[in-house]
């Protein structure tokens, strides 16, 4: 571990902290490109790991973001990543607070917030084409993920239902 790990653990992860529209998951993709295309820290079956162990931990999305600062630069790195991904962007959500508290009846803040919702879903799209795409589950991976898609959005089937059926539908293609 050297400090100039922990500066680009710092360097990668405070300008994620301001893109976070919509939760931790939104910038994963991001994440995965520095990660593994960028500085290459870990390869794609390290960052898939580290993603599903994030994914059944308690708390925020964003502990991926720890772990990868831990997988980098252990306990210190763990510490630097999570606070560039929390601490700028809650110091920055704390102002906006108290300033959307004063204007939250003003056009231009309503126009704000329907515009955020659309830049959010999509990021977090992204997010998922880029697991789906480093897990390398090939068009059985795509066909689970937007036959789920659309059966989460068109019927009230618990997600754990499908999860249960995408699960047995890569037991029955891999074996």
């Amino acid at each position: 571990m050297t400090s100039a790990h922990l500066l680009d653990l710092f360097g990668v992860f405070t300008p994620l902290s301001f893109l976070t529209v919509g939760g931790g998951q939104s910038v994963v993709a991001d994440i995965h490109r520095q990660a593994v295309n960028v500085y290459g820290w870990m390869n794609d079956t390290q960052f898939l790991d580290l993603f599903a162990l994030s994914r059944v931990t308690p708390g925020p999305g964003s502990i991926l973001v720890t772990l990868v600062g831990w997988q980098v630069a252990g306990v210190l790195g763990a510490l630097v990543a999570s606070f560039a991904i929390f601490v700028p962007s809650s110091l920055l959500v704390y102002a906006l607070a108290r300033v959307w508290a004063r204007y939250k009846h003003m056009l231009w803040t309503q126009a704000i917030e329907r515009g955020l919702a659309p830049v959010a879903a999509a990021m977090i799209l992204a997010a998922s084409c880029t697991i789906l795409r480093a897990a390398e589950g090939g068009p059985w991976a795509w066909g689970v993920a937007t036959v789920a898609t659309l059966m989460l959005i068109y019927t009230r089937v618990s997600p754990f239902l499908l999860m249960g059926a995408g699960a047995l539908v890569f037991c029955v293609v891999l074996r």
